[in-house]
């Protein structure tokens, strides 16, 4: 059975200049999901969801939009926006964690109220034809959340249910739970595809021998973690290229430029690239000492400078 690999979306990393440069450099990957739009009660896209969403920006095989919201106007008004750029899906997120969005009632925070999902999805699919899939958590609290929700679901032509296999108090603590996801399989009408720590070919392996019919995996922080990991799932491997450290290195000046050059000042390049290397770092023999070596770069000659040092050791 030939599977398909799908980039799940991270607020803050997965933008068109991660997506373009990932790609690029490692493929592997066959769809991508754009981080949600936000509207905050407001039917206006900002300026930054326009140019991550612009055609133009994105040279990758297919991108899919997303949206996070528990208000009908704002599903619609995303729908007719991602229509007018030429996509064919929206995304709804109802898996996002953080407490944030889901004291608002969004995310896994929105999953135990099915009459509100009814009322978004009910308005959606009679004022729109444009395919709708999810993205969800099995429940805020507890796991059976997403099981009364799927009631309501099945009244509708989803595409597809992307299931990371936590509850959103977990946020991204403890292990996935794969009994829970077994229930969903059994009980969802919808086309189901899997999320939720494939970290290695080993973790890929595993959850794909317990869950044979499933042909769609989606990762998310182990691909920003092991970038070559998707294209070694894809070709059965667990070997590097030969040359793994160079194209790591390539693949982050690029990012590293463009953001350089999208950012204003030192310092939100800094946090921006902080916060990539809590992840690239676990790639690295010393991960502690490979992140503490950019934390203490205190300027950007000193970032390059530490940057080129860590790579230099990995040859």
């Amino acid at each position: 059975m030939s599977i398909t690999l799908l980039s799940s979306p991270l607020q803050g990393f997965t933008d068109f200049r991660f997506r373009n440069a990932f790609h690029h450099y490692f493929g592997g990957i066959d769809t991508f999901y754009a981080p949600y739009i936000k509207m905050n009660g407001k039917l206006v896209i900002k300026n930054n969801y326009q140019r991550d969403l612009n055609p133009e920006n994105n040279h990758i095989p297919t991108l899919i939009p997303q949206v996070m919201t528990n208000n009908p106007d704002e599903f619609l008004f995303a729908l007719n926006y991602v229509k007018s750029l030429g996509y064919k899906e929206l995304n709804w997120n109802l898996g996002c964690p953080y407490p944030m969005v889901t004291k608002q009632g969004m995310g896994s925070g929105m999953i135990c109220q099915p009459q509100k999902i009814d009322e978004v999805l009910h308005k959606a699919h009679t004022e729109s034809d444009l395919t709708i899939s999810m993205k969800m958590r099995m429940g805020y609290d507890e796991p059976t959340e997403i099981l009364e929700t799927f009631k309501t679901l099945a009244k509708y032509p989803l595409k597809n249910i992307a299931i990371h296999a936590r509850i959103g108090k977990q946020l991204y603590k403890g292990g996935v739970d794969l009994d829970a996801f077994e229930k969903c399989l059994e009980q969802s009408p919808h086309k189901l595809y899997y999320n939720g720590d494939i970290t290695s070919v080993a973790a890929y392996r595993k959850i794909k021998e317990r869950f044979p019919t499933v042909d769609h995996f989606m990762i998310g922080r182990g691909l920003i973690a092991d970038p070559f990991l998707p294209s070694m799932i894809k070709n059965d491997c667990t070997e590097y290229p030969e040359n793994r450290w160079q194209i790591f290195k390539d693949f982050h000046d690029t990012i590293y430029q463009q953001y350089d050059e999208a950012l204003s000042g030192p310092t939100p390049i800094k946090m921006k690239m902080l916060g990539f290397w809590e992840y690239f770092s676990q790639s690295f023999d010393n991960p502690q000492k490979t992140y503490k070596a950019i934390k203490k770069a205190g300027n950007q000659v000193k970032y390059k400078a530490a940057v080129a040092e860590i790579f230099a050791k990995q040859r």
